[in-house]
This record gives C-alpha cells, structure tokens and sequence, in this order.
C-alpha cells in the first residue's frame, strides 16, 4: 500500500512542521505530525488519521491550503503518492477539497443547527469569579440585544431605531483615509519610540485636539495634562470604577432608567449601585442616598429619557457632592448634537474640576468602530487612572490616535459634526411632527434639543415590549423604556433613535408602528 520517501534513507520525524504555502497565514504550517515508521504500509492512513484530527479539532481551519504533494517528504515523510492516497481519502470525506492548478484546500465546516448562547438553566461553573455570574450584571450589558427573533425574511429592510447609533454613510472616509495614510508614512519615517507604559495616558496631540474640541464644542475647560485617552467611553466607566469603588464598600449612584453599560462597570468593580429617579428636570438630587462616594448622571441629555438637568438641579448635584465628599462622572456622550435652545454648558468647568470626572466619547461624532474615548479627570486622581489604563492594555492603537488628532486639527471633526446637526435636526423634527400626528392619543414625545434620539411617554397603559416584539419581526427595531430600568419600571414609552434611521426610514418604520399599535 504505502511506501517511504524515496529520497530519504530514514524517515523525518519532528514535534512541529514549518514553511508551507499556506495562504493567509504568512506560509506557516504548524501542526505537529508524527511521521511513519520506515517501510510502514500504513503511512497513508497515518497521514490521513492525523490531518482528519487537525481538521475536526479545529487546528486546520476551513480554507486552509494543505502542503503539496511534492513537499510531502519535508512535512510527512511519506512519498508523493502516498500523500496523494491520503489527500484523496480525505475528500471523499468531505473534509478536502482539491482545486484544480491551486492546491488541496480544508472544506468549509457543514451549518450546524442554531443553538442557546447558554445552557438552560445556567448553573455557573465554580472556578469563575461569581461577581461575573450575577444575573443583574449579565443583564446590564446584553440590553442591545434580541434574540428573540431572527430576521424575517421578506419583510423589507432592516429598519433600527436603536439609540446611540451612528450612520456610518454619512462619515467622511475618503478624508479619513487621506489622514490615516499621512499619519502613517510619518511613521514609517519616524517609527514610535517605545516607552515605559506608566504615564501612557494617550497621545500628546490627541490629548491636545480633545481639549480644543471640548472647549469650544462643550465649553470644558482643561489641559491636555487633564486628558486620559480610553478604548471608547465604556472603558473610561470600567477604568474609573476600578479606581474609586472599593468593593462592597463604596456607594455608587446611577439614574433610574439609565444607561445599562455603565451602571455594568461599577456592579462589575463590586460597589453598591443604588437606582435614582429622574423626572422631567434630570436626576432627583433630593433622592440621593447618604452616604454615597460616586453618582453617575447625563445632565445635557438624559439616556433614555432625553431631559436636559435644570440649573437648580446642577447646583443641587454639584452642593450635594461637595458637602458629601462625592465625585460626579459626567457621560456626555452626544452633546455636540443641539439643535435649539440655550448652550448647556456640562458640570465640568474650572470650579469643578475636583470634583467632576468627565467621560466623552468619538463613537457618536465619528463611528464606533475607532473606539476611541476619553476621561477629563481631576490632577489628584490622574496617576491612578493611568495605572489601571496601562493595567489593562498599556494605551490605545498609536496609528488610531494619530490620525483622530490630525482629523481634529485639520478641521473635518468640526465639519463633520456641523452636517450631522444639520442631517440629525431634519431627523428629529420629521420624527416629532410625525409622533404629534399620527400618534396623539398612544405617545407623548418628551422636549430634546440634544442628541441623537427623542423618548415618547405611552399615555395609555400597554404592554409595549410585546409591541417592539412584533415591531422586531416586522425588522424595526425598537426598545421601550423597560430594558433601561434597573428594577420594576415606573413608566411607559418607546425609544426613537434616528442616528442610524434617515427620513425614508423614519417614515416606514412609523407606519408599521401605526400597524402594531
């Protein structure tokens, strides 16, 4: 049946196989292959039982090119032909396919049934941290999601109402492209100096561009020195509860509803979150337990609700957390989007800055996908936030944050954002004279002069989540106010985000709300 390699007077053998012409994977082939005895007249079923191994286990992916025939020697040490019996054992299984002219190729893997993400019921296995088990926190951050329902087929295109969402169509990465590869010859000529990760906190000329950009967009006043550059806002709410909370000691203070993610980051640190209400003037300050180290707000554009916090409130939070010793985080996630109205300047100001910690974010005036954020943090606290940054992965994509700072200084961020206002505001106002409309005795939509999407108060008691469920298989996707309550909802509405919704969309997507309701 088999036979040796004719060019070798004894067989090779080795823990590992390198140099094939694997595509995709820089010409490597590592996967160790023990050869067969010398004279074996089973070296095609050794070959074949060990490549049929590396498949099924995974450790040869589907698409992978397996070495040539020719090369058998050097990776099997087996004979041309004897490669070729094994090559073709595999194929009848389906687990090969030849390519004719190209090379013998791993099968894509058969569709396997659709599963559960996890068994039901879920017990969680004893050597797992049981704080990463908690059903609340598990909760907090699958609030995007529904698996409820897959896409249905033949119900038109996939309309999402989701808030927070950006429209990537609207992004300018043509200039964005431009930028990048300027920035990236600049390191080609002058490649990064590494550097001790301590005092990482994020790219000087990033840090420099954000402090001009706040300024001026959100009248923040700070240095570059008060600049921490985060993976995205939802680092900056890990990275600050890893440094204040001690856990199961410190309090910390979240609006009720709000924003899922970061109350996840401080249930996460292991602090005791405490739900707050928020009515039509923000966060109820008279609410707020005693003792409590950290309250968490939105003051220019609530999440969910929408609401702007009025001036009495301010000075309300700001009196509280003096008096307390508390510190804010202030999430100001979208306010460089306001359409109407007075300028709202944030908490954060030169009299605050002890006490405000200010998290923003590029995920809404550019595109997600950059994940690039940033914390304005007081002095006393900065160490301490470059310490956990650098504990968690040293500091961002260098070439990222080169090419934010040049889009920022070259002016496009500023351009950018003054046509999302303009494309926003028709959205915004569309919705509402709609909402008004056609929806005067179901919904009440609340007043917003910032962000990204408009909360409706139901004015009739309903249950909506079986509402957005319907919507969900008509592809509209909708949330109600339910999801971003931490325990038994107090109201009732539905959530319009127009950032990823243009007007055609808007319009379809009302329509078969009009159908539901």
């Amino acid at each position: 049946m088999g036979s040796s390699c004719p060019r070798a007077a004894e067989p090779i053998r080795r823990d590992k196989v390198v140099a094939s012409d694997v595509p995709g994977t820089s010409g490597l082939f590592e996967i160790a292959f023990d050869a067969p005895p010398r004279g074996s007249r089973r070296s095609a079923e050794s070959v074949c039982a060990q490549l049929r191994d590396a498949i099924l286990d995974g450790r040869l992916v589907p698409g992978s090119r397996l070495p040539g025939e020719r090369q058998s020697a050097v990776f099997f040490g087996v004979s041309r032909n004897t490669a070729a019996r094994a090559y073709a054992r595999l194929a009848v299984e389906g687990l090969v396919r030849p390519r004719q002219g190209s090379g013998t190729y791993v099968a894509p893997k058969q569709r396997r049934p659709a599963r559960e993400r996890f068994p039901a019921p879920y017990t969680p296995d004893p050597r797992l941290n049981s704080l990463w088990s908690r059903p609340e926190l598990a909760r907090t951050l699958d609030f995007w999601h529904d698996g409820r329902h897959a896409k249905a087929p033949g119900a038109g295109a996939f309309l999402d109402f989701r808030p927070a969402l950006v429209d990537p169509r609207l992004f300018p990465f043509e200039i964005f492209r431009r930028v990048s590869a300027r920035q990236l010859r600049r390191m080609e000529l002058k490649p990064p100096a590494f550097k001790s990760p301590q005092g990482n906190q994020g790219h000087f000329p990033l840090r420099t561009a954000i402090a001009t950009h706040i300024g001026i967009s959100r009248a923040v006043v700070c240095e570059p020195d008060d600049v921490l550059v985060t993976a995205g806002a939802q680092q900056g709410f890990d990275i600050l509860a890893r440094v204040l909370v001690t856990p199961g000691v410190t309090t910390v203070a979240v609006e009720d509803p709000g924003y899922p993610p970061m109350r996840a980051a401080f249930l996460a640190a292991g602090a005791k979150v405490v739900a707050v209400p928020v009515d039509a003037q923000g966060l109820v300050v008279d609410a707020l337990p005693t003792p409590v180290q950290v309250v968490c707000v939105c003051p220019s554009h609530q999440f969910p609700f929408g609401v702007s916090m009025s001036a009495q409130r301010r000075a309300a939070l700001l009196g509280f957390a003096r008096k307390h010793g508390a510190v804010i985080v202030e999430d100001d996630y979208d306010g460089e989007f306001r359409y109407d109205g007075t300028p709202l300047q944030a908490l954060r100001s030169t009299a605050t800055a002890d006490d405000v910690f200010y998290v923003g974010t590029f995920s809404k005036c550019m595109l997600p996908a950059l994940r690039l954020g940033f914390v304005v943090a007081p002095q006393w606290a900065m160490r301490a936030l470059i310490t956990a940054k650098n504990c968690l992965d040293w500091h961002c994509p260098t070439l990222t944050q080169m090419a934010v700072a040049r889009f920022i200084a070259d002016g496009h961020l500023a351009r950018h954002v003054r046509k999302l206002r303009g494309v926003y505001g028709k959205r915004r106002d569309l919705l509402g004279e709609i909402l008004r409309s056609d929806f005067p005795e179901e919904l009440s939509p609340m007043q917003s002069h910032y962000g990204m999407h408009v909360a409706a108060f139901s004015t009739q008691s309903r249950r909506l989540e079986r509402v957005t469920d319907r919507l969900l298989g008509m592809n509209v996707h909708l949330h109600s106010f339910e999801r971003y309550f931490s325990g038994a909802p107090t109201s009732e509405g539905l959530i319009f985000g127009y950032g990823a919704a243009d007007l055609q969309e808007i319009e379809q997507g009302l329509k078969a709300l009009r159908r539901v309701l």
